[in-house]
């Protein structure tokens, strides 16, 4: 049971900070309601796994702080889903048949989501976000998200399974909002920030109700 426990906050503190890039003890500590000294232990053991790393923050008063940061060791602990295509068997593709052929891959791939997801996402406009942000969570992209507003929708991905993938052939990106699109039935998507083409924490879209759904 105190070994299930000790994973447990291993990976809450892994969680955290994949989700806000960069964290101190004392926040952590904070966030997860426990001494600062249990963080220091969980903390040492992730950097002897060479899963995270700490850099020094200089301050004008007082001691200098400490920020904890995943490696790409750390990074890679999250769930990767390539679907059975990895940067290099696309590169081979890309050379033998050109870039075309790799697109028509990726937007088959997407046909095939759709129709796997389509009969899941269903209900009022709220309703098939939600859903979508379960499959998208079940699916390893540690999905949160929220209303601003009676119209508008924030939906953030904190990780990205296909991120190696998709820094190559950005054609993924453009399937996954497009998958997005159809299957919450709307065109009012933007996406604000891209993991895998900006320095961005998460890939962080804005979504719209669609016209004929307001009221």
């Amino acid at each position: 049971m105190a070994m299930k426990k000790e994973n447990s906050t291993r990976s809450m503190i892994l969680s955290l900070i994949k989700r806000h890039r960069e964290r101190t003890v004392s926040e952590l500590a904070k966030e997860l309601n426990i001494t600062e000294m249990a963080v220091r232990r969980h903390l040492q053991s992730l950097e002897q796994d060479r899963l995270i790393e700490a850099r020094i923050e200089k301050r004008s008063m007082g001691r200098p702080s400490y920020k904890f940061f995943l490696t790409d060791e750390g990074e890679e602990s999250f769930p990767r889903n390539y679907g059975g295509l990895s940067v290099e068997f696309l590169k081979d593709i890309e050379a033998i048949n050109g870039n075309e052929m790799v697109e028509e891959l990726f937007e088959k791939r997407r046909e095939r989501l759709e129709a796997k997801y389509n009969q899941l996402v269903t209900g009022s406009f709220e309703e098939r976000i939600e859903a979508l942000a379960k499959i998208q969570d079940d699916n390893g992209y540690m999905v949160e998200w929220g209303q601003k507003d009676t119209d508008t929708f924030t939906f953030i991905e904190y990780n990205c399974p296909i991120a190696k993938v998709a820094k190559d052939y950005h054609v993924a990106c453009s399937c996954e909002k497009k998958l997005f699109q159809t299957l919450l039935g709307t065109e009012d998507i933007v996406r604000d920030t891209c993991a895998a083409k900006e320095n961005a924490t998460a890939c962080q879209y804005t979504i719209k109700k669609p016209k004929k759904l307001v009221k």
